[in-house]
This record gives structure tokens, sequence and C-alpha cells, in this order.
């Protein structure tokens, strides 16, 4: 029988049964009270533990400001009460977008940007008596461009396994000209991110996106390839021009995937040796690096959820059965953050994906914060069900009649393009458009329908 298998728990108590059945641990606690703490980042205070992590709408407008839907959806998280809001990619130039409708920053729009972190504030402030911390999350696409709505990969190699799910052709690989300059966009995109009233900049490097890409061409020459140094110089150098902006009302900060997970040709976090086994030497250097190089908070998180998606974010519905257990990933992404915490001590370390476990996520979030992996959990697909998860948790729980279902219907959305959100928990606003993504499907040859 397969590993992978729905949702069903009906107490904890059946969850940490069936986590002894599969020999792993997940970290949990009694109660949530440790999620109400403060955290201190510099000379930021947090008034709590609890974070909106990044997750795309598809719904800016043309020139990639934010739309009346963008609005809406941040403002809801705002008012929900999470302390720190990790925004979505947000592209720092037009051929890096995923869609046409994926948040783009210019010097030609950041006053609209300035207008949006200013009503996203408000909302927090006027609701909770705190504005939320906002972070820019900088981004290019690379391998998944599509600014036209139509792919237009922008590769750091060829990648057998990833060349599966999308082409690309030796045409598609980015020059080492090309990465110095983005460099120095990303300087600029830290720059237009401080003007645009954000409170930090994340020089994004995971989910198989281009730095993640970077990080793991083992095979490509020059000087973003081959050696750890080269591979990791996309990052540190961006992340070099971003601090220039740095000041004590601004703070760069990065997402790192830790592990790729792919089961063919190594990805970043992966043995090279043919194996696939998962190798956290290098991540853990990195972050070590980063944190030499005067970044003191950053979020983890692991996979690619184009291929690898049970590896970033479990789930009850998707385009594939995985082999493993969902409660088998998670105990991965956690006790692999709490690696790295164990050894890079004076990092502030924000977790990633504790949404499968629905009514019981609180619990777990408050565990990884009590047992020392992580400082603080930043909540994905739980935001489009429940903008409301981090106040009902900072007064005891999460209310289990509002959790995300993990269907993966979000996912469908904003892979085609459509404003985003959740089906079966904003009903109203979103069923249209998955409506409209199922009219389309129908008519898709085969074998385009996923």
């Amino acid at each position: 029988m397969a590993k992978h298998e729905k949702f069903h728990y009906k107490s904890l108590d059946e969850v940490l049964a069936k986590c002894r059945e599969l020999d792993i641990t997940l970290p949990f606690s009694d109660d949530t009270s440790i999620l109400a703490t403060k955290l201190k980042i510099r000379n930021i205070t947090l008034p709590n533990r609890l974070g909106s992590a990044p997750m795309e709408g598809a719904d800016s407008t043309l020139d990639g400001s934010p739309s009346e839907m963008t609005y809406r959806r941040y403002e809801k998280i705002a008012e929900g009460g999470a302390a720190i809001m990790w925004f979505e990619a947000i592209s720092v130039v037009p051929e890096g977008r995923s869609s046409k409708t994926q948040l783009l920053i210019t010097k030609d729009n950041v006053d609209e940007y300035k207008k949006f972190t200013a009503k996203i504030k408000e909302a927090g402030l006027k609701k909770n008596g705190y504005a939320p911390y906002l972070v820019l999350q900088a981004n290019h696409s690379g391998r998944y461009s599509n600014p036209d709505n139509k792919p237009a990969p922008l590769i750091a190699y060829r990648h057998p396994y990833l060349e599966q799910f999308r082409a690309a052709d030796d045409s598609c690989i980015v020059s080492d000209d090309y990465l110095k300059q983005t460099e120095e966009n990303f300087g600029e995109g830290a720059r237009l991110a401080k003007l645009a009233g954000f409170d930090a900049v994340d020089i994004k490097s995971c989910h198989g996106y281009l730095f993640q890409e970077v990080a793991s061409a083992y095979y490509r020459p020059g000087l973003y390839g081959g050696s750890y140094e080269n591979r990791t110089r996309l990052l540190k150098n961006s992340i070099k021009a971003a601090q220039v902006y740095e000041d004590d009302s601004f703070m760069v900060t990065s997402r790192v995937g830790i592990y790729d997970g792919y089961p063919e040709y190594a990805g970043f976090g992966q043995k090279t040796d043919g194996s696939m086994l998962q190798d956290l030497t290098e991540p853990i250097r990195l972050i070590k690096e980063l944190k030499e190089m005067g970044v003191d908070m950053v979020d983890l998180t692991m996979g690619n959820p184009y291929t690898t998606t049970h590896v970033t974010r479990p789930f009850d519905m998707g385009k594939y059965p995985p082999e493993e257990h969902p409660f088998e990933g998670l105990a991965r992404m956690i006790n692999s953050i709490g690696e790295v915490k164990r050894s890079v001590p004076g990092m502030v370390i924000f977790a990633s994906a504790p949404t499968y476990l629905r009514e019981y996520s609180d619990l777990y979030s408050a565990g990884a914060v009590k047992n020392n992996l992580s400082d603080g959990m930043l909540f994905g697909r739980m935001q489009f069900a429940d903008p409301d998860f981090a106040n009902e948790i900072k007064s005891g729980r999460i209310d289990k009649n509002r959790v995300c279902l993990t269907c993966g219907k979000c996912g469908d959305l904003i892979r085609s393009h459509k404003p985003t959100g959740c089906v079966i928990r904003d009903n109203k606003t979103f069923m249209p458009y998955y409506k409209e993504f199922l009219e389309e499907k129908k008519n898709l040859p085969a074998n385009f329908r996923g």
C-alpha cells in the first residue's frame, strides 16, 4: 500500500501514533502560548512568532502594481494579526516575471507600492495595535519565467529531470554577464523596496527559481558554476548589493532552500555521488556565511513546487502520489531546519510548511519554537483559507473549521495565471476563477492537462 494518504486524524494522539508507526519525530506543544511571545531581531521587536509565507496571488495590474484584489488579500492578513508578512515573489526584472499578473516593482510604479504598504500597515495597526513587519521577496523566476503567460525559461544549466516538465535548450542558458547584471538588479530592487515602505527585502534563493538553480550549478563553467564559492556567488553578491541600503529601519534577509529533493541529477543540499541523499553540509555553510555577512534573519524551506511539491508542502490532493507519507516530508523539513539552527545559533530562523497539519499546525509550530528548531513559523496556504490564523492562535487555538484542506486548488489557479485564493473557504470570490480553469483544462490536449 502506498505511504501517501489523506489527512484523517481526529486527535493529536492519532497524529502522534502515526509518527511512531513511521518512526519519525514531529514537535508538538501542549499549548500555543510561546507563539504569542515577542521576538527581537536587531532593534526590531516582533509582537509574536507568527507570519505569513510568500504565496503568489497572480492579481497584479499589467505594469506589476498591486490591484484591488492584492489589497484585499494583504489587508485581511494584516488584520489577522501576523507579526511578519513575507510578501509573495515580486519580480525586479520584467523578463523574470512568472506571469503577466505577477507583481513587479520598478522606478515607475514605486509610488503605487508606497500606497500599498501604508495601507497594509494601517490595517494591522487599526485592528491589532501594531503594524506587521513587511518583507518584500525579490525574485527572478528563471526556469519558470512566463512574462507573457508563455514559457520563456532563463536557466543556469541544462537539467534533464526538470526538462521533463518544462522544455528548455542551450539557448535558454544565461551568461555570466547576465548573472553579474542580475546582482546589480537586485541591489536596485532593494533600493525600491526601501522607497516603497517595506521593512526588509528578501533576496530569494529557493524553490527552483534562478538563484536556487545557480546554487546547484555543479557542472556549469565560469564564475557561477562548479565550486561552492562560484555557486553561491550570485546570492552573496546580490545580498551585498542590497545591504548598501540597510539602516535601522531596513534589513536584508533571504528565503533559502536547503534541499531540492530531486530524484535525478543532484540539486542543492544533496549528495553528488549519484545517491541523491540529503546532505546539509553546504546549506549549513551558506547560512553561517550569510550570518558572517550581517544577515540576521532567514526563512528556510525546501523543494521545488513545480516538480517536488511534496518536499515543499505536503498535500492531500496534488498532481502525483508521493512515495512517502506527508508526515515524513514534514519531519524532514522541520528537523533539517532545526539542524541548521543548531549549527548557526545566532541566526533568527523562521520555518515553513505547517499547513498540512490543519488544526494541529499551531501545536506543531509551538513545538518547533519550544524545541529550538526555529524562532517562528510562516504559514503559506493557511493564509488563503484563514487569514485570521495568527489572532486565533494568539487567543489559544486555530479555528479548525477554517483551516486549509491542502486540496491544491489554489495551486491550480496560480499555475493558470488566475487570481488566487482559497476556493473552499472563499468560495464566492474564487470558485468562478476555478470554473474558468476547469473549462480551459478541458480544451487542452490530454498531455497538457496535468
